[in-house]
Protein backbone atom coordinates (compact mmCIF):
# COMPACT_ATOMS: atom_id res chain seq x y z
CA UNK A 1 0.00 0.00 0.00
CA UNK A 2 1.23 3.53 -0.80
CA UNK A 3 0.75 6.46 1.56
CA UNK A 4 1.67 10.13 1.24
CA UNK A 5 3.71 10.83 4.38
CA UNK A 6 5.90 13.41 6.02
CA UNK A 7 9.36 12.11 6.81
CA UNK A 8 8.36 12.15 10.50
CA UNK A 9 5.20 10.18 9.72
CA UNK A 10 7.15 7.65 7.66
CA UNK A 11 9.46 7.06 10.63
CA UNK A 12 6.51 6.69 13.01
CA UNK A 13 4.67 4.25 10.75
CA UNK A 14 7.88 2.34 10.08
CA UNK A 15 8.39 1.94 13.82
CA UNK A 16 4.82 0.74 14.38
CA UNK A 17 5.10 -1.75 11.52
CA UNK A 18 8.43 -2.95 12.96
CA UNK A 19 6.73 -4.08 16.18
CA UNK A 20 7.14 -1.00 18.35
CA UNK A 21 6.03 -1.28 21.98
CA UNK A 22 6.81 2.24 23.18
CA UNK A 23 7.86 5.70 21.99
CA UNK A 24 9.45 8.05 24.51
CA UNK A 25 9.95 11.70 23.64
CA UNK A 26 9.85 15.33 24.65
CA UNK A 27 8.32 17.59 21.98
CA UNK A 28 10.86 19.47 19.89
CA UNK A 29 10.76 20.65 16.29
CA UNK A 30 11.42 18.93 13.88
CA UNK A 31 10.79 15.63 15.71
CA UNK A 32 7.39 16.27 17.33
CA UNK A 33 5.16 14.79 14.62
CA UNK A 34 6.68 11.31 15.09
CA UNK A 35 5.18 10.84 18.54
CA UNK A 36 1.96 12.65 17.59
CA UNK A 37 1.45 10.21 14.69
CA UNK A 38 1.97 7.20 16.98
CA UNK A 39 -0.48 8.65 19.52
CA UNK A 40 -3.28 8.64 16.94
CA UNK A 41 -2.41 5.60 14.81
CA UNK A 42 -5.11 2.87 14.96
CA UNK A 43 -2.63 -0.02 15.17
CA UNK A 44 -0.66 1.66 17.96
CA UNK A 45 -3.88 2.38 19.85
CA UNK A 46 -5.16 -1.16 19.45
CA UNK A 47 -1.85 -2.58 20.70
CA UNK A 48 -1.56 -0.16 23.58
CA UNK A 49 1.80 1.18 22.39
CA UNK A 50 3.18 3.56 25.01
CA UNK A 51 3.19 7.11 23.60
CA UNK A 52 2.79 9.57 26.47
CA UNK A 53 5.15 12.56 26.47
CA UNK A 54 8.10 12.46 28.88
CA UNK A 55 9.32 15.23 31.18
CA UNK A 56 12.57 15.61 29.22
CA UNK A 57 14.87 13.76 26.83
CA UNK A 58 16.92 12.16 29.60
CA UNK A 59 13.88 10.53 31.20
CA UNK A 60 12.76 9.45 27.71
CA UNK A 61 16.10 7.78 26.97
CA UNK A 62 16.17 5.99 30.32
CA UNK A 63 12.58 4.75 30.06
CA UNK A 64 13.23 3.43 26.55
CA UNK A 65 16.34 1.67 27.83
CA UNK A 66 14.19 0.02 30.51
CA UNK A 67 11.74 -1.21 27.86
CA UNK A 68 14.65 -2.57 25.81
CA UNK A 69 15.95 -4.34 28.91
CA UNK A 70 12.59 -6.13 29.07
CA UNK A 71 13.04 -7.35 25.48
CA UNK A 72 10.60 -5.03 23.71
CA UNK A 73 11.23 -2.53 20.94
CA UNK A 74 11.47 1.13 21.97
CA UNK A 75 11.93 4.38 20.07
CA UNK A 76 13.33 7.59 21.57
CA UNK A 77 12.64 10.83 19.67
CA UNK A 78 14.14 14.28 20.13
CA UNK A 79 15.52 17.26 18.29
CA UNK A 80 19.29 17.63 18.11
CA UNK A 81 19.72 19.75 21.27
CA UNK A 82 17.77 17.08 23.14
CA UNK A 83 20.78 14.84 22.58
CA UNK A 84 22.67 17.12 24.96
CA UNK A 85 20.07 16.48 27.65
CA UNK A 86 20.07 12.69 27.26
CA UNK A 87 23.81 12.35 26.56
CA UNK A 88 24.67 10.66 29.87
CA UNK A 89 22.12 7.91 29.39
CA UNK A 90 22.71 7.65 25.62
CA UNK A 91 26.49 7.21 25.78
CA UNK A 92 26.26 4.75 28.65
CA UNK A 93 23.50 2.77 26.90
CA UNK A 94 26.05 1.82 24.25
CA UNK A 95 28.11 0.21 27.01
CA UNK A 96 25.22 -1.52 28.81
CA UNK A 97 23.95 -2.66 25.43
CA UNK A 98 20.39 -3.28 24.27
CA UNK A 99 18.11 -6.30 24.49
CA UNK A 100 14.91 -5.42 22.66
CA UNK A 101 15.56 -3.13 19.69
CA UNK A 102 16.38 0.42 20.79
CA UNK A 103 16.39 3.23 18.20
CA UNK A 104 17.35 6.82 19.07
CA UNK A 105 15.89 9.32 16.60
CA UNK A 106 17.75 12.65 16.44
CA UNK A 107 16.17 15.34 14.26
CA UNK A 108 18.77 17.96 13.37
CA UNK A 109 17.92 21.52 12.34
CA UNK A 110 20.47 22.99 9.89
CA UNK A 111 19.84 26.73 9.41
CA UNK A 112 18.31 26.87 12.91
CA UNK A 113 14.73 27.20 11.72
CA UNK A 114 13.56 26.73 15.32
CA UNK A 115 16.70 26.04 17.33
CA UNK A 116 19.62 27.60 19.18
CA UNK A 117 22.37 25.90 17.19
CA UNK A 118 23.21 23.71 14.19
CA UNK A 119 24.91 20.85 15.97
CA UNK A 120 25.16 17.56 14.12
CA UNK A 121 23.97 14.46 16.00
CA UNK A 122 26.27 12.18 14.01
CA UNK A 123 29.02 13.36 16.37
CA UNK A 124 27.07 11.82 19.25
CA UNK A 125 26.68 8.55 17.38
CA UNK A 126 30.42 8.42 16.68
CA UNK A 127 31.18 9.38 20.29
CA UNK A 128 28.98 6.58 21.62
CA UNK A 129 30.37 4.09 19.05
CA UNK A 130 26.97 3.01 17.76
CA UNK A 131 25.69 2.51 14.19
CA UNK A 132 24.02 5.51 12.54
CA UNK A 133 21.41 5.46 9.79
CA UNK A 134 20.65 8.61 7.76
CA UNK A 135 17.78 8.35 5.25
CA UNK A 136 17.89 10.29 2.01
CA UNK A 137 14.12 10.19 1.46
CA UNK A 138 10.83 9.23 3.09
CA UNK A 139 10.85 5.67 1.73
CA UNK A 140 14.24 5.02 3.29
CA UNK A 141 13.04 6.63 6.52
CA UNK A 142 10.21 4.08 6.65
CA UNK A 143 12.37 1.11 5.63
CA UNK A 144 15.22 1.99 7.97
CA UNK A 145 13.08 1.68 11.08
CA UNK A 146 12.68 -2.07 10.61
CA UNK A 147 16.36 -2.45 9.75
CA UNK A 148 17.40 -0.30 12.72
CA UNK A 149 15.44 -2.39 15.21
CA UNK A 150 16.80 -5.60 13.68
CA UNK A 151 20.36 -4.23 13.77
CA UNK A 152 19.96 -3.16 17.40
CA UNK A 153 18.86 -6.65 18.44
CA UNK A 154 21.53 -8.40 16.39
CA UNK A 155 24.41 -6.19 17.57
CA UNK A 156 22.95 -5.67 21.07
CA UNK A 157 23.48 -1.89 20.94
CA UNK A 158 21.24 1.15 20.43
CA UNK A 159 21.07 2.44 16.84
CA UNK A 160 20.85 6.14 15.99
CA UNK A 161 18.66 7.35 13.16
CA UNK A 162 19.52 10.91 12.14
CA UNK A 163 17.27 13.12 10.02
CA UNK A 164 17.15 16.85 9.18
CA UNK A 165 14.30 19.37 9.07
CA UNK A 166 13.91 19.25 5.29
CA UNK A 167 13.26 15.50 5.36
CA UNK A 168 11.14 15.59 8.52
CA UNK A 169 8.71 18.17 7.13
CA UNK A 170 8.44 17.24 3.43
CA UNK A 171 6.08 14.65 1.95
CA UNK A 172 6.53 11.77 -0.47
CA UNK A 173 4.79 8.54 -1.41
CA UNK A 174 5.87 5.60 0.74
CA UNK A 175 5.27 1.93 0.01
CA UNK A 176 4.35 0.23 3.30
CA UNK A 177 4.42 -3.41 4.38
CA UNK A 178 2.37 -5.58 6.70
CA UNK A 179 3.06 -4.84 10.39
CA UNK A 180 4.90 -7.44 12.41
CA UNK A 181 3.93 -8.36 15.95
CA UNK A 182 5.50 -6.85 19.02
CA UNK A 183 8.24 -8.74 20.83
CA UNK A 184 7.18 -10.85 23.78
CA UNK A 185 8.48 -9.99 27.23
CA UNK A 186 12.05 -11.30 27.46
CA UNK A 187 13.95 -9.76 30.34
CA UNK A 188 17.69 -9.57 29.79
CA UNK A 189 19.87 -11.82 31.93
CA UNK A 190 22.85 -9.49 31.39
CA UNK A 191 24.12 -7.33 34.23
CA UNK A 192 23.32 -3.74 33.26
CA UNK A 193 25.31 -2.31 36.14
CA UNK A 194 28.09 0.09 35.21
CA UNK A 195 30.32 -0.45 38.20
CA UNK A 196 33.89 0.13 36.98
CA UNK A 197 34.80 -3.57 36.79
CA UNK A 198 31.69 -4.44 34.78
CA UNK A 199 31.85 -1.25 32.68
CA UNK A 200 35.43 -2.01 31.60
CA UNK A 201 34.40 -5.43 30.31
CA UNK A 202 31.35 -4.10 28.52
CA UNK A 203 33.30 -1.22 26.99
CA UNK A 204 35.87 -3.71 25.66
CA UNK A 205 32.99 -5.70 24.16
CA UNK A 206 31.66 -2.53 22.50
CA UNK A 207 35.09 -1.88 20.98
CA UNK A 208 35.15 -5.45 19.68
CA UNK A 209 31.85 -4.79 17.87
CA UNK A 210 33.27 -1.89 15.85
CA UNK A 211 34.74 -4.11 13.13
CA UNK A 212 31.35 -5.76 12.58
CA UNK A 213 29.63 -2.36 12.42
CA UNK A 214 32.10 -1.18 9.77
CA UNK A 215 31.63 -4.37 7.74
CA UNK A 216 27.84 -3.99 7.97
CA UNK A 217 28.10 -0.43 6.62
CA UNK A 218 30.31 -1.65 3.78
CA UNK A 219 27.68 -4.11 2.54
CA UNK A 220 24.62 -2.02 3.45
CA UNK A 221 21.92 -1.56 0.80
CA UNK A 222 21.84 2.10 1.87
CA UNK A 223 25.45 2.71 0.78
CA UNK A 224 26.24 2.46 -2.92
CA UNK A 225 28.38 3.92 -5.70
CA UNK A 226 26.95 5.17 -9.00
CA UNK A 227 29.60 5.33 -11.72
CA UNK A 228 30.16 8.47 -13.78
CA UNK A 229 32.42 9.50 -16.61
CA UNK A 230 34.51 12.28 -15.07
CA UNK A 231 37.37 12.50 -12.61
CA UNK A 232 35.39 13.94 -9.69
CA UNK A 233 34.00 11.76 -6.92
CA UNK A 234 31.05 12.87 -4.79
CA UNK A 235 30.24 11.51 -1.35
CA UNK A 236 26.58 12.39 -0.74
CA UNK A 237 25.28 11.79 2.79
CA UNK A 238 21.60 11.34 3.61
CA UNK A 239 19.45 14.07 2.10
CA UNK A 240 22.57 15.48 0.41
CA UNK A 241 22.14 12.65 -2.12
CA UNK A 242 18.84 14.21 -3.21
CA UNK A 243 20.47 17.59 -3.75
CA UNK A 244 23.13 16.00 -5.94
CA UNK A 245 20.50 14.18 -8.01
CA UNK A 246 18.56 17.43 -8.46
CA UNK A 247 21.62 18.86 -10.21
CA UNK A 248 21.08 16.46 -13.12
CA UNK A 249 23.92 14.62 -14.84
CA UNK A 250 27.08 15.61 -12.99
CA UNK A 251 29.37 13.15 -14.77
CA UNK A 252 30.77 12.25 -11.36
CA UNK A 253 31.08 8.99 -9.46
CA UNK A 254 28.49 9.37 -6.69
CA UNK A 255 28.92 7.46 -3.45
CA UNK A 256 25.71 7.56 -1.40
CA UNK A 257 26.24 7.18 2.35
CA UNK A 258 23.25 6.50 4.61
CA UNK A 259 24.73 4.01 7.08
CA UNK A 260 27.70 4.61 9.37
CA UNK A 261 30.47 4.03 10.47
CA UNK A 262 31.81 5.51 7.25
CA UNK A 263 32.59 2.60 4.85
CA UNK A 264 36.29 3.33 4.49
CA UNK A 265 37.09 0.82 1.73
CA UNK A 266 34.40 2.34 -0.46
CA UNK A 267 35.95 5.76 0.12
CA UNK A 268 39.44 4.50 -0.77
CA UNK A 269 38.16 2.97 -4.01
CA UNK A 270 36.35 6.18 -4.90
CA UNK A 271 39.51 8.19 -4.24
CA UNK A 272 41.67 5.84 -6.33
CA UNK A 273 39.43 6.34 -9.34
CA UNK A 274 39.10 10.12 -9.10
CA UNK A 275 41.32 13.20 -8.78
CA UNK A 276 39.22 14.89 -6.09
CA UNK A 277 36.21 14.27 -3.85
CA UNK A 278 33.38 16.65 -2.98
CA UNK A 279 31.58 15.79 0.28
CA UNK A 280 27.91 16.84 0.29
CA UNK A 281 26.42 16.54 3.78
CA UNK A 282 23.66 18.55 5.46
CA UNK A 283 24.98 19.60 8.82
CA UNK A 284 28.53 19.89 10.07
CA UNK A 285 31.56 18.50 8.18
CA UNK A 286 31.52 15.15 9.99
CA UNK A 287 32.29 12.98 6.94
CA UNK A 288 34.48 15.60 5.29
CA UNK A 289 36.83 15.57 8.30
CA UNK A 290 36.90 11.75 8.33
CA UNK A 291 37.65 11.57 4.61
CA UNK A 292 40.48 14.11 4.94
CA UNK A 293 42.04 12.02 7.71
CA UNK A 294 41.57 8.80 5.75
CA UNK A 295 43.08 10.05 2.46
CA UNK A 296 45.77 12.36 3.80
CA UNK A 297 46.64 16.00 3.21
CA UNK A 298 47.80 15.48 -0.38
CA UNK A 299 44.41 14.34 -1.65
CA UNK A 300 41.91 17.06 -2.68
CA UNK A 301 38.81 16.79 -0.49
CA UNK A 302 36.27 19.59 -0.96
CA UNK A 303 33.19 20.57 0.98
CA UNK A 304 32.14 22.87 3.76
CA UNK A 305 35.63 23.22 5.23
CA UNK A 306 37.13 24.39 1.94
CA UNK A 307 34.37 26.87 1.12
CA UNK A 308 33.11 24.93 -1.89
CA UNK A 309 29.88 24.54 0.06
CA UNK A 310 28.57 27.03 2.65
CA UNK A 311 30.02 26.51 6.13
CA UNK A 312 26.69 27.24 7.84
CA UNK A 313 23.04 26.57 7.14
CA UNK A 314 21.27 23.78 5.32
CA UNK A 315 22.29 22.81 1.83
CA UNK A 316 20.20 23.61 -1.24
CA UNK A 317 20.29 22.24 -4.80
CA UNK A 318 21.58 25.67 -5.85
CA UNK A 319 24.66 25.68 -3.62
CA UNK A 320 25.44 22.07 -4.57
CA UNK A 321 25.12 23.00 -8.25
CA UNK A 322 27.52 25.91 -7.71
CA UNK A 323 30.06 23.57 -6.08
CA UNK A 324 29.81 21.34 -9.16
CA UNK A 325 30.22 24.28 -11.56
CA UNK A 326 26.67 23.97 -12.83
CA UNK A 327 24.10 26.78 -13.19
CA UNK A 328 21.68 27.15 -10.27
CA UNK A 329 17.94 26.81 -10.69
CA UNK A 330 17.54 30.13 -8.81
CA UNK A 331 14.55 28.80 -6.88
CA UNK A 332 16.07 29.76 -3.55
CA UNK A 333 17.20 33.18 -4.83
CA UNK A 334 13.52 34.09 -5.26
CA UNK A 335 12.80 33.06 -1.67
CA UNK A 336 15.61 35.27 -0.39
CA UNK A 337 13.97 38.29 -2.04
CA UNK A 338 10.86 37.95 0.11
CA UNK A 339 10.86 40.33 3.06
CA UNK A 340 11.10 38.40 6.34
CA UNK A 341 8.36 38.73 8.93
CA UNK A 342 9.66 38.31 12.48
CA UNK A 343 7.67 35.88 14.66
CA UNK A 344 5.57 37.31 17.45
CA UNK A 345 3.42 36.17 20.33
CA UNK A 346 -0.20 35.47 19.41
CA UNK A 347 -2.72 38.23 19.98
CA UNK A 348 -4.33 37.62 23.34
CA UNK A 349 -1.49 35.38 24.60
CA UNK A 350 -1.02 35.38 28.36
CA UNK A 351 2.73 35.76 27.91
CA UNK A 352 2.03 39.20 26.44
CA UNK A 353 0.38 40.34 29.66
CA UNK A 354 3.28 38.94 31.71
CA UNK A 355 5.74 41.00 29.68
CA UNK A 356 3.45 44.02 29.82
CA UNK A 357 3.72 43.98 33.61
CA UNK A 358 7.42 43.10 33.61
CA UNK A 359 8.46 45.87 31.23
CA UNK A 360 6.68 48.41 33.43
CA UNK A 361 9.00 47.37 36.27
CA UNK A 362 12.38 46.84 34.65
CA UNK A 363 12.26 50.29 33.11
CA UNK A 364 12.51 51.58 36.70
CA UNK A 365 15.67 49.57 37.37
CA UNK A 366 18.57 50.47 35.03
CA UNK A 367 20.62 47.45 36.16
CA UNK A 368 17.78 44.92 35.90
CA UNK A 369 18.46 41.78 33.91
CA UNK A 370 15.78 39.34 32.77
CA UNK A 371 17.01 35.83 31.96
CA UNK A 372 14.82 33.98 29.48
CA UNK A 373 14.31 30.38 28.50
CA UNK A 374 13.21 28.14 25.62
CA UNK A 375 9.57 28.50 24.59
CA UNK A 376 7.03 30.83 22.98
CA UNK A 377 7.88 33.44 25.61
CA UNK A 378 11.42 33.72 24.19
CA UNK A 379 9.78 36.10 21.72
CA UNK A 380 9.76 38.58 24.60
CA UNK A 381 13.31 39.37 23.46
CA UNK A 382 11.87 41.02 20.32
CA UNK A 383 9.89 44.24 19.91
CA UNK A 384 7.68 45.53 21.36
CA UNK A 385 8.94 44.16 24.68
CA UNK A 386 12.72 43.75 24.27
CA UNK A 387 12.67 42.33 27.77
CA UNK A 388 15.14 39.41 27.79
CA UNK A 389 18.88 39.57 28.41
CA UNK A 390 19.60 35.90 27.68
CA UNK A 391 18.30 32.62 26.31
CA UNK A 392 20.81 29.77 26.25
CA UNK A 393 19.25 26.36 26.81
CA UNK A 394 16.33 24.60 28.48
CA UNK A 395 16.13 25.60 32.14
CA UNK A 396 19.03 28.08 32.09
CA UNK A 397 16.96 31.11 33.08
CA UNK A 398 16.81 30.30 36.80
CA UNK A 399 20.42 29.24 37.22
CA UNK A 400 21.72 32.18 35.16
CA UNK A 401 19.63 34.57 37.24
CA UNK A 402 21.06 32.95 40.38
CA UNK A 403 24.64 33.28 39.10
CA UNK A 404 24.06 36.91 38.16
CA UNK A 405 22.60 37.57 41.61
CA UNK A 406 25.62 35.88 43.18
CA UNK A 407 27.75 38.37 41.22
CA UNK A 408 25.74 41.31 42.57
CA UNK A 409 23.15 41.96 39.84
CA UNK A 410 19.95 43.49 41.24
CA UNK A 411 17.27 42.75 40.29
CA UNK A 412 17.84 39.37 38.63
CA UNK A 413 14.66 37.94 37.14
CA UNK A 414 14.04 34.58 35.46
CA UNK A 415 11.21 33.93 33.00
CA UNK A 416 10.53 30.26 32.30
CA UNK A 417 7.57 28.34 30.87
CA UNK A 418 5.64 25.59 32.62
CA UNK A 419 6.90 22.71 30.45
CA UNK A 420 10.46 24.02 30.48
CA UNK A 421 10.33 24.32 34.27
CA UNK A 422 9.61 20.61 34.71
CA UNK A 423 11.99 19.73 31.86
CA UNK A 424 15.07 21.21 33.54
CA UNK A 425 14.21 24.24 35.66
CA UNK A 426 13.33 22.54 38.95
CA UNK A 427 16.91 21.72 39.93
CA UNK A 428 17.95 25.34 39.36
CA UNK A 429 15.16 26.54 41.61
CA UNK A 430 16.29 24.08 44.29
CA UNK A 431 19.79 25.60 44.16
CA UNK A 432 18.29 29.07 44.54
CA UNK A 433 16.04 28.00 47.43
CA UNK A 434 18.92 26.32 49.24
CA UNK A 435 20.81 29.62 49.24
CA UNK A 436 17.72 31.88 49.38
CA UNK A 437 19.17 33.72 46.39
CA UNK A 438 17.74 37.18 45.74
CA UNK A 439 16.00 36.35 42.47
CA UNK A 440 12.43 36.48 41.21
CA UNK A 441 11.29 33.49 39.14
CA UNK A 442 8.29 33.89 36.84
CA UNK A 443 6.86 30.53 35.72
CA UNK A 444 4.63 31.63 32.84
CA UNK A 445 2.08 28.81 32.82
CA UNK A 446 -0.08 28.43 29.70
CA UNK A 447 -1.14 24.88 30.67
CA UNK A 448 0.57 23.24 27.70
CA UNK A 449 3.78 22.88 25.71
CA UNK A 450 2.81 25.73 23.43
CA UNK A 451 5.83 26.27 21.21
CA UNK A 452 5.62 22.82 19.62
CA UNK A 453 1.87 22.70 19.09
CA UNK A 454 0.10 22.23 22.40
CA UNK A 455 1.29 18.87 23.75
CA UNK A 456 0.67 17.86 27.36
CA UNK A 457 2.93 19.49 29.92
CA UNK A 458 4.30 17.14 32.60
CA UNK A 459 3.58 19.40 35.57
CA UNK A 460 0.19 20.87 34.72
CA UNK A 461 -1.69 21.89 37.89
CA UNK A 462 1.27 20.78 40.04
CA UNK A 463 3.58 23.79 39.96
CA UNK A 464 2.69 25.28 43.33
CA UNK A 465 3.07 21.84 44.92
CA UNK A 466 6.42 21.30 43.18
CA UNK A 467 7.72 24.66 44.39
CA UNK A 468 6.55 23.99 47.95
CA UNK A 469 8.10 20.51 47.80
CA UNK A 470 11.43 22.07 46.81
CA UNK A 471 11.24 24.21 49.93
CA UNK A 472 9.76 27.44 48.57
CA UNK A 473 8.46 29.84 51.24
CA UNK A 474 4.66 30.01 50.67
CA UNK A 475 4.68 33.72 51.55
CA UNK A 476 6.70 34.40 48.40
CA UNK A 477 4.88 31.95 46.10
CA UNK A 478 2.02 33.54 44.14
CA UNK A 479 -0.40 32.53 41.37
CA UNK A 480 -1.91 35.30 39.22
CA UNK A 481 -4.12 35.48 36.12
CA UNK A 482 -2.41 37.40 33.30
CA UNK A 483 -5.14 39.55 31.75
CA UNK A 484 -4.94 43.21 30.70
CA UNK A 485 -7.26 44.24 33.53
CA UNK A 486 -4.92 42.59 36.07
CA UNK A 487 -1.67 44.16 34.86
CA UNK A 488 -1.63 46.96 37.51
CA UNK A 489 -2.02 44.44 40.36
CA UNK A 490 0.50 42.02 38.83
CA UNK A 491 2.96 44.88 38.36
CA UNK A 492 2.70 45.81 42.03
CA UNK A 493 3.17 42.18 43.10
CA UNK A 494 6.22 41.76 40.88
CA UNK A 495 7.73 44.96 42.20
CA UNK A 496 7.19 43.86 45.79
CA UNK A 497 8.86 40.49 45.21
CA UNK A 498 11.73 42.02 43.25
CA UNK A 499 12.51 44.17 46.29
CA UNK A 500 12.57 41.08 48.52
CA UNK A 501 16.13 39.87 49.21
CA UNK A 502 15.40 36.19 48.69
CA UNK A 503 13.76 33.74 46.31
CA UNK A 504 10.27 34.52 45.12
CA UNK A 505 8.14 32.67 42.56
CA UNK A 506 5.23 34.14 40.62
CA UNK A 507 3.10 31.83 38.47
CA UNK A 508 0.98 33.70 35.91
CA UNK A 509 -1.53 31.09 34.72
CA UNK A 510 -3.84 31.30 31.72
CA UNK A 511 -4.40 28.67 29.05
CA UNK A 512 -2.72 29.13 25.67
CA UNK A 513 -5.30 30.72 23.38
CA UNK A 514 -4.53 28.17 20.67
CA UNK A 515 -5.28 25.15 22.86
CA UNK A 516 -8.23 26.97 24.46
CA UNK A 517 -9.75 27.46 21.00
CA UNK A 518 -9.07 23.83 20.13
CA UNK A 519 -10.69 22.60 23.34
CA UNK A 520 -13.72 24.81 22.68
CA UNK A 521 -14.13 23.30 19.20
CA UNK A 522 -13.89 19.80 20.65
CA UNK A 523 -16.64 20.56 23.18
CA UNK A 524 -18.89 21.86 20.41
CA UNK A 525 -18.30 18.55 18.62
Amino acid sequence: MKKLLLGDEAIALGAIHAGLSGVYAYPGTPSTEITEFIQTDPIAKARGVHSRWCTNEKTAMEAALGMSYAGKRALVCMKHVGMNVCADAFVNSAITGANGGLVVLAADDPSMHSSQNEQDSRFYGKFALVPILEPSNQQEAYDMMSDAFDMSEQMKVPVMLRIVTRLAHSRAAVETREPRNENTLNISTDQWVLLPGIARRRYAALIDKQKGMCEAAGRSIYNKVEKGTGRLGIIACGIGYNYVKECGDTGADVMKVSQYPLPEEMVRRLAAENDAILVVEDGQPVVEEDVKKLLGADYAVKGRLTGDLPRTGELTPDCVAAALGKPAAAVFETARCVAPRPPQLCKGCGHRDVYGALVNIINEYPDARVFGDIGCYTLGALPPFKALSSCVDMGASITMAKGAADAGVRPAIAVIGDSTFTHSGMTGLLDAINENSPITVIISDNLTTGMTGGQDSAGTNKYEAICRGLGMDPEHLHVVTPLPKNIPAITELMKKEIEYEGVSVIIPRRECIQTAARHAREKRG
